[in-house]
C-alpha cells in the first residue's frame, strides 16, 4: 500500500475534534476485519477518512457530544455530493504508545473525547493487545477533496487504500497547532502519561 494514497478511518466526530485542537490523540486496537487481526500504524502520515456509522453521542462526554450532532447534520447537507466522502485533514504520527493498563488510561482521560467506561472497553477488547495511542499532528486541508465512497472502503477496518489520490501539496495544508503550541501540548500529555 503505497504511503501517498492511505487514510485511516476515524469516526467524523473525531475528526472535528482533532480538526479544532481539541484533541490530539486517537485510540485504537483495530476494526473486526483487520487483515492482521491486531492493530498496526501503516504510514506515519495519512488522510483521515470520516466515517458515520458507529458513532453514539452517549459514548462521548456530555460537553463535546454535539460533534456527533455536527456531523450528521454535514451529512445531510443537501451540498454533499451522492456516493462521495468528503476528506478535510491530514495527520502526522509524532508518536505512538502502547497501554496496557487501565491505570495508564486513566491519566489520558482529559486528553481525549470519550466516556471513560468506553475508552475502557476499547483497552479490555482483544486484551491480549496494547491499545495504540496515536498522537498526532493534524493539518487542515484548505481545499478538501471529495472522494467516490467506494464499497471496498467500508467495513470495520482501520485502514483503506485511496484509489488514484496523491498526498496533499504543502501549499493545501495548515497546521491546526502551530508547531510551538503541538509541541506544548504533546508535553503536557507525555508528562501525564508517565505519571505514577
Amino acid at each position: 500500500m503505497g504511503e501517498h494514497t492511505i487514510a485511516l478511518k476515524e469516526w467524523a466526530s473525531t475528526i472535528s475534534a482533532l480538526l479544532e485542537g481539541e484533541q490530539l490523540i486517537l485510540l485504537r486496537k483495530g476494526g473486526i476485519h483487520e487483515e492482521t487481526r491486531h492493530f498496526e500504524t501503516r504510514s506515519d502520515s495519512f488522510y483521515l477518512y470520516p466515517t458515520y456509522e458507529h458513532q453514539r453521542r452517549e459514548l462521548l462526554k456530555p460537553e463535546v457530544r454535539h460533534y456527533v450532532d455536527d456531523s450528521l447534520r454535514e451529512l445531510e447537507s443537501p451540498g454533499l455530493l451522492t456516493g462521495q466522502t468528503y476528506l478535510y485533514a491530514w495527520a502526522e504520527v509524532a508518536d505512538d504508545f502502547l497501554v496496557t493498563s487501565e491505570q495508564e488510561l486513566s491519566r489520558l482521560y482529559d486528553f481525549h473525547m470519550w466516556e471513560a467506561n468506553f475508552a475502557e472497553e476499547r483497552l479490555r477488547w482483544k486484551r491480549q493487545d496494547p491499545l495504540h495511542v496515536l498522537l498526532l499532528r493534524v493539518h487542515r486541508l484548505n481545499r478538501p477533496l471529495h472522494v467516490p465512497a467506494l464499497p471496498e472502503y467500508g467495513g470495520c477496518k482501520s485502514w483503506i487504500e485511496l484509489q488514484e489520490l496523491p498526498r496533499p501539496d504543502k501549499d493545501n495544508l495548515t497546521p491546526v497547532l502551530s508547531l510551538t503550541e503541538f509541541a506544548e501540548k504533546a508535553r503536557v500529555l507525555r508528562r501525564a502519561l508517565r505519571s505514577s
